[in-house]
């Protein structure tokens, strides 16, 4: 990723919850999965691990089957199980707060496939019934809901619409899994809050000068995706509360770049502020750049 010009994420729904208790629990989780033959190692770890975070969840809370496309079936069998675990994060009762030290893998090739076994221990918690939905377009080459795009190519201009129907704060961050680097992008290199603040019912587009109001448009950030091999993945990490809080404390080597800390300064910031705030919600999406 880098900046366009001056300073140089998907449709889906986000929740929060209300305020009351709730219960975290401290897991062990392992997966197995074997890769298709067109996914790299990288992507094939980064599935394996958000495959046994699902299960751990979905073991200890249950599973949600909310109004979509999706079918859950409940059968034993690999296939099967693969399938369910596909699903995002909203179709179970939880969330992962925090992962204890390092995750453990294990490669293998077995007839000519990739295997690879993850064993990950960290906190979850689990949701609220009572839900409120935040809406999330990440946009491509365009700031309409018909540039929705989930894969990019090299030089994509990226944009990002949100909206929520209750006041708030929102902070973006983008990792580079190459690098094990973590992009602050909202709020803009240059804005002096802590966080975004959002006024309930209004449409943002984030990272478009043009889009955005006149009193901002000196600040905004504008950024295109670069893929440095044949092919990267990279995940935008949203968070939002209708409680300010504060972004993670980031470095900066210019002016008009982003701020940047390492992947595990972000995870030691996010478990922080999640036990801080019992009414953030996060949701991580995945970004496949090909060159």
């Amino acid at each position: 990723m880098k900046m366009k010009g001056c300073l140089a994420i998907l449709s889906i729904v986000l929740v929060f919850s209300p305020c009351f208790a709730q219960k975290t629990v401290n897991v062990s989780a392992e997966y197995m999965y074997i890769a298709p033959e067109n996914v790299t190692l990288e992507q094939a770890k980064l599935t394996a691990l958000d495959r046994a975070k699902i299960q751990a969840i979905a073991d200890e809370f249950g599973t949600l089957v909310n109004q979509s496309n999706t079918t859950y079936i409940e059968n034993q069998n690999s296939e099967s199980k693969i399938n369910f675990l596909s699903l995002g994060g909203s179709e179970v009762k939880g969330e992962w707060v925090e992962t204890f030290g390092e995750p453990e893998y294990d490669i293998a090739f077995e007839q000519n496939m990739l295997v690879v076994h993850v064993k990950v221990k960290g906190q979850i918690k689990e949701s609220a019934s009572l839900k409120i939905p935040l809406t999330v377009q990440v946009l491509c080459n365009g700031t309409t809901t018909q540039h929705e795009r989930e894969e990019f190519r090299n030089g994509d201009d990226l944009f990002l619409r949100f909206q929520s129907p209750v006041d708030g704060f929102v902070a973006i961050y983008l990792i580079d899994y190459s690098e094990q680097t973590v992009f602050c992008m909202l709020p803009y290199s240059q804005s002096p809050d802590a966080v975004q603040k959002i006024e309930r019912d209004k449409a943002y587009i984030f990272f478009s000068v043009k889009e955005a109001q006149p009193e901002t448009r000196d600040i905004v950030d504008e950024y295109i995706l670069t893929c440095n091999g044949n092919i990267e993945r990279n995940d935008i990490f949203v968070v939002f509360s209708p409680e300010e809080f504060v972004k993670a404390n980031v470095s900066k080597t210019e002016l008009s770049q982003p701020g940047v800390l390492s992947f595990n300064e972000f995870n030691q910031w996010l478990a922080k502020t999640r036990k801080q705030n019992d009414k953030i919600q996060l949701y991580s999406k995945s970004l496949t750049i090909k060159n």
